[in-house]
């Protein structure tokens, strides 16, 4: 039997207007209309909007999750139904408005005032239409037209599957992200490329606009309320700007730096961090994660985000930042993210904090044969790397069309996060599912960004590409050494197990060792890092991420309940532990210690 779980933030919900906040902090505008709260839907079998609708959701929370007020799984053979009525704001049109949606899963097609706009496949990146020729004067009605086929097709689907259990969770549905708009002139900033040279000490810079290329472009970067520096440039043409005495962003000092652009009749307002990402050999000549040129130890969690009352979509600004800091506060200084993309506020919040994030592209393709993907790898560790992947069938890539789909998504992912300073890594494929083509993969990400981490395969089915030696390791003693061309990282590891009652999804449990109180857990999750992790360290360890935040349904493994209320093992250990990895790292790190 499932129980509804509350995080604190849910019970708390302003249903009236929820989550209000910017949510693009990576461009800012000033203009700014959030169509966030309740909505008409209906879900039936026919493409059609419906005449009568079902009823009430509040969007962005999808129909599964319980905040939506629907609380009802969506078919691989329905359609979701959505409408609403705006009417803008006095003042609010310039020359154009743009209509954006956070995220939509998994095919949708946007009406406004019954004409088609636009349609987008994908469940899990931003996209947006020009609307200015299908608005009207004063009320204006909005419908969508959403179908997802979760884990039946070969779209990318994450962690979602119809059939939930063990390491899968529950599947969701529709508008899942921010719904809003914002008006701009005729000729208006479309993105920005920010390419910080941390060895030049110079920020690069390259503004993308619509209308006439090579239009004058005003840049003011802020260090505080300061001007730092000040610069003109061409459009859709790449400029260095050099930054004098310009302060690194680290997780311990994660100083930023903020810039206003502004073209014609348009400004945004973004920023930016002078770090660099690498590797290289430390004093004794071991292979090494490198920050700003210094040997760096990524200590991280892997994290789901998963919510127990919103699924993917956490209830408040405040409940997407807890989790952050929390683990800051717990000394960790890495998230893997994990086969999901987060608003962007999530990313901002990191980058304030100072939270490293290795990001996981979300894995698609058709039906996983578990026991070649996951349990032969998992348990005979040399079979994982002997494999090649461009066995399509047995990994489950025999449509080309889901294998574009996923270069298609791979490269919009990392064009929608490059401006990210707290991204340390991308990781293009996750324990075989959904892999082929992992080198090719990773080539293509290093020619997208040559300025990141690559971890080509996580855990198995290595093809050898990327920059990590990357081990997932649940059920032995890890053993490792040093390697001559990647850094050794254990990607995945842990995953110690704790139901409490009142806490937990369900009464099942999923978890590689089940422990029964907090003091059983924290002893366990001592005696794994101190035999396993400081040991290794020695011995060429250079980062590691544990299993995981927070549970997740009948996966009991967080550190954090569910619902967010408790931390399972105690505080102060973990801190100790975490602070002991850091003083081995820096003792292994150096010639004289």
């Amino acid at each position: 039997m499932n129980h509804q779980l509350f995080t604190r933030w849910g019970k708390n919900l302003d249903t009236d207007k929820p989550l209000q906040e910017y949510p693009r902090p990576q461009m800012v505008r000033d203009s700014y209309l959030n169509l966030n709260g309740y909505w008409e839907y209906a879900i039936n079998f026919e493409k059609k909007a419906p005449v009568k609708y079902d009823g009430k959701i509040l969007v962005p929370f999808s129909p599964e999750a319980f905040l939506s007020g629907v609380h009802r799984q969506t078919r691989p053979d329905e359609y979701l139904h959505y409408k609403t009525q705006f009417t803008l704001p006095e003042g609010f049109l310039r020359k154009r408005v743009l209509l954006h949606f956070g995220a939509v899963d998994q095919i949708c097609e946007v009406f406004l005032n019954g004409s088609p706009v636009g349609s987008h496949e994908g469940g899990y990146l931003p996209f947006c239409f020009d609307i200015t020729e299908y608005l009207a004067k004063g009320a204006n009605e909005l419908t969508l037209t959403v179908r997802d086929y979760s884990d039946t097709s070969y779209l990318s689907r994450g962690k979602q599957k119809l059939g939930r259990g063990g390491m899968w969770y529950t599947a969701q549905s529709g508008i899942w992200q921010t719904v809003w708009m914002e008006s701009v002139p005729e000729c208006y900033i479309e993105r920005v490329k920010l390419d910080p040279d941390y060895d030049n000490g110079s920020i690069g810079i390259k503004v993308f606009s619509t209308g006439r290329r090579g239009r004058d472009v005003r840049i003011r970067i802020l260090d505080g309320d300061c001007e730092a520096v000040s610069a003109c440039m061409a459009a859709d043409k790449k400029k260095d700007i050099k930054i004098k005495d310009f302060k690194s962003w680290s997780p311990e000092t994660p100083h930023l730096y903020h810039m206003e652009i502004t073209m014609g009749e348009d400004c945004v307002r973004t920023y930016f961090a002078m770090r660099k990402f690498s590797v290289g050999r430390d004093e004794k000549g071991i292979l090494r994660f490198m920050l700003n040129n210094k040997p760096y130890f990524h200590n991280g969690l892997l994290d789901q985000g998963y919510w127990p009352d919103g699924l993917y979509t956490a209830p408040t600004d405040q409940a997407l930042r807890y989790d952050i800091v929390k683990m800051k506060e717990l000394g960790f200084n890495m998230i893997r993210k994990h086969i999901k993309v987060e608003p962007a506020r999530w990313y901002y919040h990191c980058d304030q904090i100072g939270m490293l994030v290795w990001q996981d592209m979300v894995n698609g393709g058709s039906d996983y044969h578990m026991n070649f993907i996951c349990f032969m790898p998992n348990f005979w560790m040399p079979f994982g790397r002997l494999v090649k992947d461009n066995k399509y069938r047995a990994f489950a890539r025999r449509e080309k069309a889901g294998r574009a789909q996923y270069y298609r998504e791979l490269k919009a992912a990392i064009a929608h996060l490059y401006n990210v300073p707290s991204i340390a890594a991308w990781v293009p494929f996750n324990e075989g599912w959904g892999q082929f083509d992992a080198a090719e993969a990773a080539a293509r990400v290093r020619k997208l960004d040559a300025l990141r981490l690559i971890d080509e395969a996580s855990g198995w089915f290595d093809q050898g590409g990327g920059d990590m030696y990357s081990i997932h390791n649940y059920w032995r003693r890890l053993k490792v050494k040093p390697k001559k061309d990647r850094v050794v990282a254990l990607t995945e590891y842990g995953g110690y197990s704790q139901r409490i009652e009142g806490h937990s999804f369900c009464s099942e449990v999923y978890g590689y060792r089940i422990y029964q109180t907090k003091q059983e857990l924290t002893k366990g999750y001592r005696e794994l890092l101190e035999t396993d992790i400081i040991k290794g360290i020695s011995k060429g360890l250079c980062g590691t991420v544990y299993t995981q935040v927070s549970d997740v349904e009948e996966e009991v493994n967080g550190l954090l309940t569910y619902d967010r209320d408790l931390v399972k093992v105690e505080e102060e250990t973990v801190k100790k532990l975490n602070q002991k990895i850091y003083e081995e790292f820096e003792r292994c790190t150096h010639t004289g210690q």
